[in-house]
């Protein structure tokens, strides 16, 4: 079993995160806003459509070079350029350089990059990068922070009081099942705002939304949020109630009472 990690070390790892998120910064905003060429990867969900940049590109291959530098031990995840087993190590980082490529191609700043540490038993610490908003999120252990001050989930426990969002209902679901099951749950809130990326579960976080849910996530979409709702006292799983770690069908919510209320729907 992994030990877990200590304090040292999660300082250690949180302030190298802000390494990483200067430096893939440094990247994305210069093209933010800006023309940018957008390459197709091909087939999503129901769509021929899955757009990658020169920004999402470069960006990881900045943060990896970093990690593997740092960290020469150490395993990495990527959504652009995969994954690296360098060792027996349990420690890997998982990268989502920008989460909300389609914003990002949109110039809206609800992308971010996403960054996890985590051993065999899933992401440890995370972070989400907003750099245009100036704004860094960090799930820790002890606790999530936005710019170094203390966040908290709303302790809204009644979904008919709750404020519900997912990226996109039109388009992002993996199967028209899972569109009615967020159906349902929509049918019971009190407000519904669509479209955020990974700025949604930032607000949970944050406590101005109190529910997420999405479907067919990959495990770089959802690793560094995990740490960051959780942190801030939420709760993320998969539809079922397991750990959300792989992605697929993800719900976070920010009490424990509203999410079984959710899952009972879901």
């Amino acid at each position: 079993m992994d030990r877990p990690f200590g304090a040292s070390e999660v300082r250690e790892y949180v302030d190298f995160m802000g390494i990483l998120a200067n430096a893939a910064a440094e990247i994305t905003l210069p093209m933010f806003k800006k023309p940018v060429d957008v390459i197709n990867k091909g087939k999503k969900f129901q769509l021929n459509f899955d757009p990658v940049t020169k920004a999402d590109r470069q960006s990881e291959k900045v943060i990896s070079t970093l990690i593997s530098e740092a960290y020469p031990d150490h395993n990495i995840l990527g959504e652009e350029h995969g994954a690296v087993q360098n060792s027996e190590s349990s420690h890997t980082w998982v990268i989502d350089p920008i989460d909300g490529t389609r914003a990002y191609i949109c110039g809206i700043p609800t992308w971010g990059t996403l960054v996890a540490l985590g051993n065999r038993g899933g992401p440890v610490i995370g972070m989400l990068d907003q750099p245009y908003l100036k704004e860094r999120y960090i799930g820790t252990p002890e606790g999530s922070y936005l710019n170094g001050t203390r966040i908290s989930c709303r302790p809204c426990t009644e979904l008919s009081q709750a404020t519900l969002s997912t990226t996109d209902p039109t388009q992002f679901f993996a199967c028209d099942e899972d569109l009615q099951a967020f159906r349902r749950v929509a049918a019971k809130v009190r407000l519904v705002r669509n479209g955020y990326d990974c700025y949604a579960y930032a607000m949970v976080a944050a406590g101005f939304i109190d529910v997420v849910i999405e479907s067919g996530l990959e495990p770089y979409d959802i690793q560094a949020l995990i740490p960051i709702v959780e942190g801030a006292g939420g709760i993320i799983t998969n539809w079922t109630g397991g750990s959300a770690a792989n992605g697929g069908q993800v719900v976070a919510s920010a009490t424990q009472e509203l999410h079984e209320q959710v899952l009972s729907l879901l």
